[in-house]
This record gives structure tokens, sequence and C-alpha cells, in this order.
């Protein structure tokens, strides 16, 4: 039997219950293995030896005699152990190393989503990064990293998807976190330094300033190291002056011995080759071209072997929406950071919050000569409310309602401009528009940062309120939502003019 034969019996005798998935199907010797989808769920379906079948976890459908061999029929489940044990027979399924490449990244919260990704990014030179999630994004989506990882590499089965794709722990703060995303098999490792970075350097008078720098162990011999260097960018001279290094010493020390902790830890203890991104970005200081230039020298001098740096870019970045300020500043400033990291070279600029920046994505590709990583997230989750919105307008108005409830507890760890009074009054808004509120930043804003609370949010019997049907919903018209959600992001990858 071939693949076609397999797919042909299995729709003969079990298409009353199952459709299975065509592009999913693998062959390992006689054993065959594909994704096929029910009323209430997706299994993996396994054609072979018994033998093989018995170490799956699911049941046994029916067995069979072809080409006088004995093929057990087995549904199995889509856990961790069947997974580990898929991965073994194929490993095109564990994720790998990216290195100095275009690369885009698709935060997943709800895990369902990677088939579309994986669509949108056809036909494009660049390197999926599938499964990206933060620790803040996991704490309000109740997931963990071996389920990011695990939910995203099920989705790259049912798509067929046979070429390589990263795991990127995001927004790492501490060791603890960085072992327990190792541990799961991630590949990519985005280490947020953020606590460490002073925010308060205008706020303090010179005396303050020197007793700060002195404080800082070291600080004499990086000072002999960089003051009075210069470095001719683009026609434009950068200069580290006493008062400048000082400022950038005291403002990113700290980080920088954070950095080089977790970056031995991850030597020491990864024994695969790995991603690294260091994110300055989260952080109310932009970063000067001055300053990029420190931190890449430093990174560098203290053996920090680096992929990506986030950082702080000129302008106003939100979550969910088009890039606030004015373009052509952020051309040009932007214009001096690529120049830098062409001149030292070994790693690319990464843009964070990078939903929805869509007139900003030509520049960054120009000036990168698409060497650059974007990250995305919340914007496929906006995607998917739009398509609740569209099947099921009631739970999505019983959800903007509950959005409006909580939104004030849960802007807190953002930085948004939202007016909730912008947003129309839902009452007047017909079932045929409501997909059209997804078109207004405020609207987009209402729902993008209230995921945890609509996803968390119980009864008394501790029930999900929303998170069932949303989940429910979207199985239901599959179609649509990868539709929805690939267009989507390949909106973004097509905006990436020269990849």
């Amino acid at each position: 039997m071939n693949k076609q034969d397999i797919l042909q019996y299995f729709d003969k005798y079990h298409s009353d219950r199952y459709k299975a998935y065509s592009s999913s199907i693998m062959s390992e010797k006689d054993n065959y293995f594909f994704m096929a989808k029910g009323d209430k769920e997706k299994n993996l379906i396994i054609f072979a030896a018994p033998d093989l079948t018995n170490k799956f976890e699911g049941e046994n459908l029916e067995e069979k005699i072809a080409d006088e061999n004995k093929l057990a029929i087995k549904k199995c489940y889509l856990n961790h152990l069947n997974l580990s044990l898929l991965r073994e027979i194929f490993p095109h399924l564990n994720p790998s190393f990216c290195g100095i490449r275009a690369s885009f990244g698709t935060g997943d919260r709800l895990g369902i989503a990677t088939p579309a990704h994986l669509q949108a990014f056809l036909g494009k030179d660049i390197f999926p990064i599938l499964a990206q999630q933060s620790v803040r994004e996991m704490a309000r989506t109740e997931r963990n990293w071996q389920k990011v990882l695990d939910d995203a590499i099920w989705g790259c089965f049912e798509a067929g998807y046979e070429g390589p794709f990263g795991a990127d722990a995001d927004h790492v703060k501490n060791i603890k976190e960085l072992k327990e995303a190792v541990d799961c098999g991630f590949t990519m490792f985005t280490v947020d330094p953020s606590d460490f970075i002073r925010n308060d350097i205008e706020k303090l008078g010179k005396q303050e300033l020197d007793q700060l720098y002195n404080q800082i162990p070291n600080c004499k011999e990086i000072k002999k190291l960089y003051l009075g260097k210069s470095y001719k960018v683009n026609g434009k001279e950068l200069i580290f002056d006493d008062q400048s290094l000082k400022e950038i010493i005291i403002t990113y020390s700290e980080a920088l011995n954070h950095v080089l902790r977790c970056y031995e830890f991850l030597t020491g203890y990864k024994k695969e080759k790995f991603d690294l991104e260091i994110s300055v970005d989260e952080t109310p200081t932009v970063t000067s071209p001055l300053a990029h230039l420190f931190i890449v020298l430093e990174l560098h001098r203290r053996g920090v072997d680096f992929q990506n740096l986030a950082l702080h870019f000129l302008g106003d970045w939100q979550k969910g929406i088009e890039y606030i300020g004015n373009v052509e500043e952020f051309a040009r400033e932007f214009s001096l950071h690529a120049a830098l990291s062409k001149s030292i070279g070994g790693y690319k600029l990464s843009l964070h919050t990078g939903s929805d920046k869509f007139s900003v994505y030509p520049i960054f590709s120009r000036e990168t000569d698409s060497f650059c990583h974007i990250k995305t997230a919340g914007t496929s989750w906006l995607e998917e409310v739009k398509v609740i919105a569209m099947k099921n307008p009631a739970l999505y108005r019983e959800i903007h309602r509950f959005a409006l409830e909580n939104f004030e507890k849960d802007r807190a760890s953002y930085n948004l401009t939202t007016d909730l009074s912008r947003i129309p009054n839902l009452d007047e808004v017909s079932d045929n528009e409501l997909a059209s509120l997804f078109k207004q930043n405020d609207s987009r804003q209402l729902i993008h940062i209230t995921y945890g609370s609509i996803l968390k949010d119980k009864d008394d019997r501790g029930k999900y309120i929303y998170k069932d049907r949303i989940y429910k919903v979207l199985f239901d018209y599959e179609e649509e939502h990868y539709r929805e959600l690939s267009n989507h992001i390949r909106r973004h990858l097509v905006l990436l003019v020269s990849i």
C-alpha cells in the first residue's frame, strides 16, 4: 500500500466519523501517520505494525492484512508522549537553529494557528519561528513551554510541513526560565534584561551620576576602552565623549552583566546550537545609535555570541496597531542602526511589537538587506477573535463587554493610548458590522490586551466562560479561521519587500 491507498481506505471506512488531512500523511517504511479531524477533536491516525502502534497512546480502530502484513489502525491522542515518539521517527519535526537569515516569529496564544501561519510563509524565503511565547503570555493563557512547543509541532504535522522552523522562549528574564525552556527543547532564547536597565538617567544630576558611575565595577577599565573613540557610520561620526559614555555605562552595565550570566548558563547547559536574542526594547529609554554601538561592542568583548538584537527604536510602538510617529524620522535614525549592524556584523536587528507595523516593514527590510527578525504575537489572536465576531456574533458581544470591564486592570503592563470612548457603542453595531471593529485601533487594543482575562475567566463551578466556546467556534469554522489568519500574516510578509 502507498499513501494514496491508505487515505482512500481510511476515507472509505471511517469518513463517517473522521476527515483526514491528506497533506499530513507521512510514511516510514511500511508505517503511515496522518492527522484526522472528528466532531470534537483531532487525532493522530497510525497504520502500522502492532508492535509500533502499541507504543502510542490511543485506541485501536481495526486490524487488517495488507500485502501479507498485519496492520493495526489506531486513533491516537495529540499528547506529548505521542508527539515525542513521532519526532523520533521524523526528525524534521524538531525545531532548529536559524542563524543570520531573514526570520519572522508568529506568536500563537491559542496554540491552533500554526497551519495558518505556514500557509502565509508559502513561497517566501523566511525562516519561521513557529513556537514563540513569552513568560507573561503563558501566565495569561495558562500554558507552559512544553505546551507551546508541542502545539506548534502538531500544527507542522497537520500541515505536512517538512522545512526548518524555530522555537523562541520569548522575553525570558532569569536562568530558571531559561532552564525550563531548554529542557522542553526550545532553540531560540530571547533574554530580556529590562529589569536591570536604568531609566532615570535624565532625572539625575552630575553628582548623582558620578556617584553611580564610580560604584560600577571596572568602570574605569571600560572607560579607557571607549572614551574619545569615534566611529563613522553612514557619513555620521559617533563619538564616546565623557558624559555620553558615563550615561550609557550606568544605563546598561548591569543589564549586560545579566545577559552574560544567562549566556554562560546556556552555553554550559544546552548541548545543541541555539539562537540568542538580546532584547532591550521593553524600557522607556530609546536606544540611541551610540548606545547600540556600546551594547554590541561590550557583548562581543565579553564573548557573547548572539544572533538578534532588539532595540527600542524611535517612535511609539503599541500593541496590535500601526506605527505611531514620523516615519521619515524613523527611517533616518534606523538607517544608522542598520549601518552599524552591517559594519560590525555577526547579528541581525529584531523588531518587537512587530504586529501590524506595515509602514515600517519596507524600511526595516531595505536597510537591513532583509537580514532581520520580526516578532508578532497578538495580531494572530485578534484575527481569531475577528472570526468569532464573523461566525458567532452573540459570543463576540459577550467577549467585547467583558473586555470593557477588564480593560483598566489589564492595561497596566502596556504602553497604550487607547481611548475607550472612541469605540462604537456595541448596541449600535449590527452583527454584519462587528468584524469592522478590528479596523479601529481602540477596538483592536481593547481585545488585544484583555486576552488573559478573557481566556481565564470561569464561572462559580470552575468552568471557562469564554475559552471553550472560542475554541469550538474556531474548530467548527477552521477553514475561515485559517484563511483570515494566513491572509493577515501574509500581508506582513509581503511588505518585507526584498525578501
